[in-house]
């Protein structure tokens, strides 16, 4: 199962966007910014990456729901596995 090509943009854009959160990250650390500053930031990452991953989850389960019989349950318990990972 592949991400739907209408979800690869968004998730790339998330993850650009993630990307220059953990650049600033790391200025940040270097710069010796207060610790609840950086913790903030990277709490931000991680909803962004969270936000990335719940995106190709629900491409995933579209796929899904347009299956039929055991391949279907089948990919819908792949998706389920992967959502809890997430979680």
């Amino acid at each position: 199962m592949q991400v739907q090509e209408d979800a690869v943009s968004d998730v790339v854009k998330r993850l650009r966007r993630a990307e220059g959160q953990i650049r600033g990250v790391i200025a940040m650390l270097e710069a010796g910014r207060d610790c609840a500053d950086v913790v903030t930031q990277l709490a931000a990452v991680s909803r962004a990456l969270d936000k990335a991953g719940f995106k190709v989850i629900a491409s995933g389960l579209e796929q899904c729901l347009s299956g039929e019989g055991e391949e279907r349950a089948a990919d819908l318990a792949k998706m389920e596995k992967l959502f809890l990972s997430l979680a």
